[in-house]
């Protein structure tokens, strides 16, 4: 878990739901806008027993940092480097867990080896002794190992060998250090245990979550490392240079096309942003690096991997209040993950003529920055990063969120969790070239994909694999638009990893940066599919068992607007207000169009021809 928090100089609860009492694990704690230590706890050496990653001191204890391990998390007291009053704060916790992560202390002696519970070999080894004022050792998987190779997380200096008198030994069920640390025999050290590619994991348990690779950057300093799966955190250091440790995760920010937020581990300095990694749905790729280096790395898989059963984990509806400037949504006091919904934002006045907003973190949504690069789904706008879009909340309330520009008054936004068979967001580059195959992680095929130039002004992008001339090997659509428009850019029905896309400005020109939303149906929690129109009371099943809190409809055999309702506004046995998606108008009221049904929803027989047309066809998307 990445969880960001403010320092409140008293007493503080984590509720991240990582069970550290019982499981066992680490946590490492950095201010983000203050100058502080990056600090490390674990549950085998103890609560207030801190470590320090710039720092080569032993063991501190102090007795008000981190107070407690708890089965959702961590208790933290006053203590300045881990709550100091008003400074933003990152977390990472790691669990103790069979390939993925483990903690082990040792007494070194003139030739070394320790057993651990990975039931894999590790991918790399971060040891530093508790004793000894001495450097944080790193052993990693893809250095030379056989010749002792190291790397310092305290230090900026290159990956060095000890020879082979100090070869470094990883297997499934141990790690031999020979006569690394027979200089320090007696003293006490501690051992972080990362796994590489060990599966355990997903539907099948056979899914990585963690790896521990190399890269070699070209001459422009950049590279693209394929992992099989989004990252949502990583490590890197150049091994061939002398250069900092860099530390990169996706709640802080780690946008596609925009600088990312990272912190230092072997520095004190604050948070700082640049452009030098971007998550891909099948890694990751490097920029503004040293030429033609070897860099290593860990990287952590972005999740959930487990495809939702109710719709409240992946979709929250919020009424707000806009004030023209920036609207605080609250979060139950969390920024989130995947599983909070808060994977991207759509706002929109309902008082007021105002245009839509569409923010997925994976593009730029900043916790704490006062931008963020954001859509109007109801213009072909290019995205801008200085109007419109949400953000994390201000430094005195970080665990909300905050939506920019909403007119002065009510407002309503809905916010999407990416998790499997539900929902993706992918960035891509285009190449011009016919079929270029697009990379996701929906995990199933796609029956809905909306599509976006993000550097440029064009039209939004439709493509179902359930409305014909719009369906696959045919024609898309537009978001932004009433008219039903026939445009070939997608050839063939896309795959559970991937879709392709043709040669067109609105999905695939070399100079264009693009992102898709995905969307599918999860039995019991959403629904995309037609039906037809009967002029009369139509109920639409959509398997549900407490009716729709979300429906999106338009007509595919003619024109019609992308009409909106949601059970927060109303969608209720009376009148239900309603938005349109491709306009900026204020919602509509005194209209009963759409009406409660158990199953998903019902079409009153009030509903006009764009809605609800005998014999027409209509596209439709509804979330329990």
């Amino acid at each position: 878990s990445t969880w960001l928090y403010t320092g409140n100089g008293s007493t503080q609860t984590i509720t991240n739901g990582i069970d550290l009492s019982t499981k066992g694990g680490m946590v490492w704690t950095k201010g983000r806008s203050a100058a502080q230590p990056n600090s490390v706890f674990d549950t085998v050496r103890g609560a207030t027993n801190q470590l320090v990653t710039n720092s080569t001191a032993a063991n501190n204890v102090a007795g008000t940092s981190l107070t407690a391990f708890t089965s959702t998390g961590f208790t933290l007291g006053a203590y300045g480097d881990v709550n100091s009053n008003g400074t933003t704060m990152a977390s990472w916790t790691f669990r103790e867990q069979a390939k993925f992560f483990d903690v082990v202390t040792f007494t070194a002696a003139a030739s070394t080896s320790i057993n651990h519970n990975l039931g894999s070999s590790p991918g790399c080894v971060i040891v530093k002794s508790t004793t000894k004022v001495e450097n944080w050792w790193v052993f990693h998987r893809s250095t030379d190992l056989a010749n002792g190779a190291y790397g310092i997380l305290n230090s900026t200096a290159a990956f060095a060998t000890a020879g082979t008198s100090n070869a470094i030994v990883f297997s499934s069920t141990s790690v031999n250090f020979n006569q690394f640390f027979s200089v320090s025999s007696g003293q006490t050290y501690v051992a972080y245990l990362f796994a590489h590619d060990a599966g355990g994991f997903g539907a099948t348990g056979s899914d990585n979550v963690i790896s521990c690779g190399s890269f070699t950057t070209n001459g422009s300093g950049a590279a693209t490392v394929t992992l099989g799966y989004e990252p949502q955190w990583a490590m890197f250091k150049s091994a061939s240079n002398v250069q900092d440790w860099f530390m990169s995760d996706n709640m802080r920010g780690m946008p596609v096309g925009s600088a990312d937020a990272y912190l230092v581990p072997n520095l004190t300095q604050v948070e700082s942003t640049y452009e030098y990694i971007s998550p891909t749905a099948t890694g990751f790729t490097i920029s503004n690096q040293n030429a033609s280096a070897t860099y290593i790395y860990i990287a952590i898989r972005r999740g959930p991997m487990r495809t939702p059963t109710t719709g409240t984990s992946v979709f929250r509806l919020d009424s707000i209040f806009g004030n023209g400037i920036w609207t605080e949504i609250s979060t139950n006091g969390r920024l989130g993950n995947s599983v909070n919904g808060l994977d991207a934002v759509f706002t929109k006045s309902r008082a007021a003529a105002d245009n839509w907003t569409l923010t997925p973190r994976l593009t730029g949504f900043s916790p704490t920055t006062a931008v963020s690069a954001s859509l109007s789904p109801n213009l072909v706008d290019a995205e801008s990063v200085k109007t419109g879009g949400v953000r994390g909340g201000a430094a005195a309330s970080s665990t909300n969120l905050q939506a920019a520009a909403i007119a002065t008054g009510s407002a309503i936004s809905y916010s999407l969790g990416r998790a499997p068979g539900f929902f993706d967001v992918v960035c891509y580059t285009g190449d011009s070239t016919n079929g270029r195959i697009v990379n996701h992680n929906l995990g199933i095929a796609p029956e809905l994909i909306i599509t976006k130039r993000r550097n440029t002004a064009y039209d939004w992008i439709i493509f179902s694999s359930y409305v014909t001339p719009f369906g696959y090997p045919s024609n898309g659509t537009y978001l932004n638009s009433n008219l039903w428009s026939g445009y070939t850019f997608v050839t063939e029905a896309p795959t559970a990893t991937t879709y392709k896309v043709q040669a067109e400005q609105e999905c695939n020109v070399s100079a264009g940066i693009y992102v898709s939303y995905l969307f599918a149906t999860v039995a019991g929690v959403s629904k995309v599919s037609t039906y037809t129109g009967t002029g009369t009371t139509n109920q639409i099943n959509c398997g549900f068992t407490g009716g729709a809190r979300f429906v999106l409809i338009k007509r595919t055999d003619s024109t019609g607007d992308w009409y909106v309702w949601d059970s927060t506004r109303g969608i209720v046995a009376g009148n239900d207000p309603y938005l349109l998606l491709n306009s900026s108008a204020a919602e509509v009221t005194g209209t009963d169009y759409v009406d409660t049904y158990s199953a998903g929803f019902e079409i009153s027989s009030t509903a006009p021809a764009a809605i609800n047309a005998s014999g027409g066809t209509f596209l439709f998307m509804a979330i329990a």
